[in-house]
């Protein structure tokens, strides 16, 4: 019988209306005795993506943060936990909003709708993790450095459009670019709808 690996891992990204946190590198997947769970201690300060259900302002409970251009800020995470039991890959994704990283300064319905594209921009990604992981042909030399590959650049992919949403739309000033945003969210939604249903 084949041991079962159990690994974990979960990425922070920060998207701010003011000025995004640079990412710097994804945590290193890291074997561990952690069985694969959906949420962690804090789960009430956690909020998984769900569709038709949106964001408000009651869920951005951190302190803000005074000195700086950013009117709110929006933490979501995109993780991964996985096992190989008998040769046989499974694996768990979330992406998640976090309450207790999350504030808000201008609490207006449109800068809502800005901060709530980022945790969109989050959900895409998942699902196309998903996609890579369901179309990945499992090799049992290689499934660790395989898998954190696949991760690796899913996340890059993922931070590079946080970056932009924020760049191309002034961080949601330039109102204009920020609706054709967020119809470009939404049909990216669309268009990743069948590996939304993710393990």
């Amino acid at each position: 019988m084949n041991p079962i690996h159990l690994l974990f891992i979960s990425l922070l990204a920060l998207g701010f209306s003011g000025q995004p946190a640079t990412y710097k590198s994804a945590a290193p997947i890291e074997a561990s005795t952690v069985a694969p769970a959906a949420t962690t201690p804090d789960d009430d300060q956690i909020i998984p993506w769900v569709p038709d259900v949106r964001l408000n302002w009651q869920d951005f409970q951190c302190a803000p943060l005074h000195g700086t251009d950013a009117v709110a800020s929006t933490s979501t995470s995109l993780g991964i936990a996985y096992q190989v039991v008998n040769g046989r890959l499974s694996y768990h994704i979330t992406c998640n909003f976090a309450k207790n990283k999350s504030w808000g300064l201008m609490k207006t319905e449109y800068i809502l709708a800005h901060e709530q594209g980022h945790f969109d921009i989050t959900e895409i990604f998942a699902r196309r993790l998903n996609e890579a992981l369901n179309n990945y042909q499992f090799n049992r030399h290689s499934f660790k450095k395989d898998i954190n590959e696949i991760y690796q650049s899913i996340v890059a992919e993922k931070e590079d459009y946080q970056q932009r949403y924020d760049g191309e739309t002034d961080h949601s000033r330039n109102r204009r670019v920020q609706y054709e945003w967020l119809e470009r969210i939404q049909t990216m939604l669309d268009e990743t709808a069948p590996y939304a249903s993710y393990p």
